[in-house]
């Protein structure tokens, strides 16, 4: 019986994998017509409901051992963000940073990166999974964002949480991110202000970074500013949920 219903979850996930490698095969003029792109929305709904279908909803992301850590973990996106108001917050050690929660809650509230660390925290030795085909493993420490969640009291309307960024791209668009509740929810879904022990280095996101163990690495938001709780991400960048996701990228990218 085990063995089946293994059996099942594998044939699950490597169906949506190839519905998914189908879809990505089109050519340019399949892109550019109306119904493609819808075409291509369905599908990442079917793998995001064949995933949670499969994956418990609690269920986590695999944790590691110290002597699993890797010597080298590498830095991904941006390093340095050409931000004058971040360079300003980087020079003072981020002692005037401050992050801001609001949008359809109740209680909107600022936390210092002093008023986060004296939060509950949690630490994890977990694998990053880079879409560019790396991966690496590190110690991650950060209060879980359900803790922010449950101070500032989520209205009944809010569907999904969206992180600001400070780093622009060259156009001078910063990034953005956004997920929805039962991720934002998850016990491993922390905003990291640690890494191996040792306070979040700039090129790895300081003050504070997304991780988001259960899914790819481009969602794991860094340089996190601000924070907001919409019903819908529509109006916001391109509406697709992401600055990758603008680029073409998959707003659910659950490992």
């Amino acid at each position: 019986m085990i063995k089946k219903r293994i059996d099942r979850r594998r044939f699950m996930i490597r169906a949506a994998q190839a519905a998914g490698l189908i879809f990505l095969a089109g050519c340019d003029k399949l892109s550019q017509s109306e119904w493609f792109p819808r075409l291509l929305g369905s599908a990442e709904g079917l793998t995001q409901r064949v995933q949670r279908m499969v994956t418990p909803r609690k269920a986590m992301a695999r944790e590691y051992n110290e002597a699993d850590r890797s010597v080298v973990f590498p830095t991904n996106g941006n390093v340095d963000p050409a931000n004058p108001d971040y360079q300003a917050l980087a020079r003072n050690d981020f002692a005037d940073w401050k992050l801001t929660v609001s949008g359809l809650v109740e209680r909107p509230a600022e936390f210092s990166l002093s008023d986060l660390r004296h939060l509950p925290f949690r630490t994890q030795i977990t694998r990053h999974d880079c879409v560019e085909g790396w991966s690496a493993i590190a110690k991650w420490k950060g209060v879980p964002l359900k803790e922010l969640l449950d101070r500032v009291r989520p209205l009944p309307s809010a569907r999904y949480v969206v992180f600001y960024c400070a780093d622009p791209d060259e156009t001078g668009q910063t990034y953005y991110e956004s997920i929805d509740f039962e991720d934002a929810n998850h016990p491993q879904t922390i905003l990291a202000y640690e890494i191996n022990g040792q306070v979040l280095p700039i090129a790895h996101g300081a003050p504070i970074r997304l991780r988001l163990e259960r899914q790819l690495g481009y969602k794991m938001a860094k340089y996190v500013m601000r924070i907001e709780l919409v019903e819908s991400f529509k109006t916001i960048g391109g509406g697709n949920g992401g600055y990758w996701e603008d680029q073409g990228y998959e707003w659910y990218a659950g490992i």
